[in-house]
């Protein structure tokens, strides 16, 4: 398969420059490189001769435990919003009053389940909220 060719000859690549590095330079520009995502060393020590931003990604691996929690409070959320929805539908397609008062009290039973992780949800997002406003 041939390499794609450029539309604008004046973005080609085409002077190599080779230029020598101390071990401990060659690794803060890998550690540029690998911080950054550039797809290599070169394009990261182009970058920083054109003044162009280089922009870093940064992860903050003491949320890892509080977006799982998270992705946990979401994952309930939403069975529980199922269960309504199923719940909701039998009383639309019940025959009788006494059958829809029952899934009535059945969908406020539901609905119950709903308040605890509110409440938990919303003192992580108030946690998270002084964490970020402290910044």
């Amino acid at each position: 398969m041939s390499r794609k060719q450029i539309k604008n000859q004046e973005e080609v690549l085409t002077h190599p420059i080779i230029v020598r590095l101390s071990q401990a330079l060659f690794e803060k520009l890998v550690k540029l490189q690998h911080d950054s995502g550039a797809k290599s060393v070169g394009q990261v020590v182009r970058d920083i001769l054109e003044n162009r931003k280089i922009n870093f990604i940064v992860k903050d691996r003491t949320m890892n435990p509080v977006m799982e929690e998270l992705a946990m409070i979401r994952k309930e959320i939403k069975s529980i919003g199922v269960n309504i929805n199923q719940q909701t539908h039998k009383f639309h397609i019940a025959q009788s009053a006494t059958e829809r008062q029952y899934h009535e009290n059945k969908t406020a039973k539901i609905y119950a389940q709903l308040e605890p992780q509110i409440e938990r949800l919303l003192a992580i997002v108030s946690k998270l909220a002084d964490k970020w406003l402290q910044g």
